[in-house]
């Protein structure tokens, strides 16, 4: 079996990225298949220590590179990164045609991966959606003739995928909003290495997340109807650390009200700093005593069924989860360990409830982990529901 699986390591080297990607390639691997890691974004990279983008995919690469080798030292030599300018770092084009010609499974996940002829002579090429709502949001714009040819030419793109995967679980449900625009949406997982977030005793430290305060230039638009992201959210909740004994630590990228956050009673640390490795980032979840995070106001209002990529790290890692709820209540074993809520009575409710039993909370957050996100079961199924 073969299986290329793209990603975004090099554009935004940091270890929760990182985690995000190579994960999909370790479970594959780790089901017998050869994978060839693929990155072709057509956008700058960015780099961390100079805080901005830029055109140069070296140090990205680079960074990819240093990751793939904490997996197997042998994927130092089974990924390929083509930059802005065409350049290309790693296995060179031809070595790129030969992993993709006859490929079983061409893994665009979330859709970053430009799909040149060379890609599409896989048997199989699916898309991978991480994104609820917002993808669903350029493809009803651009069935509706409102956006501009650069986006028509990515939803194009996106359209010649053989299947379609979403982690937006409830998509399709009645009470989700989230517009399927004429495609089967089929619900997926972020694949989990379980041996790679050993589960020890947590100190008693705070509850974290790691946040971007706000990214999207272009907020999503269904049905007349603009959303959000964490920032809208958050200003629910920020009076949260005033309502539990509980401690709480948000650690945040990008332009935020840093100061105000602060002051209603939030630990306030730098992103960059507890993700710049995978181990640091590792390292960060495992210091922790659980998470408690708000949800992007897109997935929350749409009901789409959105579950973080990062929460299932922290279950993993044996620490419990308080998430707002999207609607993956509907659909993952919440119980002590995993908390879904929509009200700040319901967020300080769920954390008394991890406190009046630490460790059976613990437990259940490693076994829904082990039941719900484990790699081998996920991308198993990929592979089946990319052919059924």
């Amino acid at each position: 079996m073969r299986v290329v699986v793209t990603g975004l390591v090099a554009t935004y080297p940091v270890g929760g990225v990182a985690w995000d990607y190579l994960q999909y390639v370790e479970g594959f691997r780790r089901l017998g298949a050869d994978v060839f890691y693929l990155e072709d974004t057509g956008q700058w990279c960015y780099d961390p220590d100079a805080g901005t983008f830029v055109p140069d995919a070296t140090k990205g690469a680079r960074f990819l590179a240093e990751s793939l080798a904490t997996i197997d030292p042998a994927l130092t030599r089974a990924w390929s990164v083509r930059g802005i300018d065409d350049r290309v770092h790693g296995a060179d084009a031809a070595a790129i045609a030969r992993a993709c010609d006859g490929a079983d499974l061409f893994l665009n996940v979330s859709g970053t991966c430009w799909l040149r002829d060379a890609y599409r002579r896989a048997r199989r090429t699916a898309f991978v959606d991480t994104d609820p709502c917002y993808s669903q949001a350029r493809v009803a714009a651009v069935d509706a003739g409102t956006v501009d040819p650069e986006m028509q030419r990515n939803v194009a793109l996106l359209r010649n995928h053989d299947v379609f995967f979403t982690l937006g679980e409830h998509i399709g449900a009645p009470d989700c909003t989230v517009p399927t625009v004429g495609l089967r949406w089929l619900p997926t997982r972020q694949p989990i290495v379980l041996e790679r977030w050993t589960a020890a005793p947590a100190p008693d430290g705070p509850f974290t997340t790691v946040m971007s305060w706000k990214i999207e230039t272009a907020p999503p638009i269904v049905d007349g109807s603009v959303y959000g992201g964490k920032d809208v959210e958050f200003e629910r909740f920020v009076d949260l650390p005033s309502r539990t004994r509980e401690r709480l630590e948000v650690a945040i990228a990008g332009v935020a009200p840093r100061e105000r956050i602060r002051a209603a009673g939030w630990a306030v640390v730098d992103a960059q700093a507890v993700s710049r490795t995978m181990d640091a980032y590792r390292d960060y979840i495992a210091r922790s005593r659980g998470e408690l995070s708000v949800a992007k106001n897109a997935y929350v209002a749409t009901r789409s069924g959105w579950f973080s990529t990062r929460s299932a790290a922290y279950l993993a890692a044996g620490r419990p989860v308080a998430l707002q709820d999207t609607g993956f209540t509907a659909h993952l074993p919440v119980g002590a360990g995993l908390h879904g809520f929509s009200t700040t009575d319901e967020a300080v409710a769920a954390l008394a409830a991890i406190r009046a039993d630490y460790p059976a909370a613990c437990a259940h957050a490693r076994a829904v982990a082990a039941e719900c996100f484990r790699a081998e079961r996920v991308c198993e199924r990929l592979l089946a529901d990319a052919y059924a």
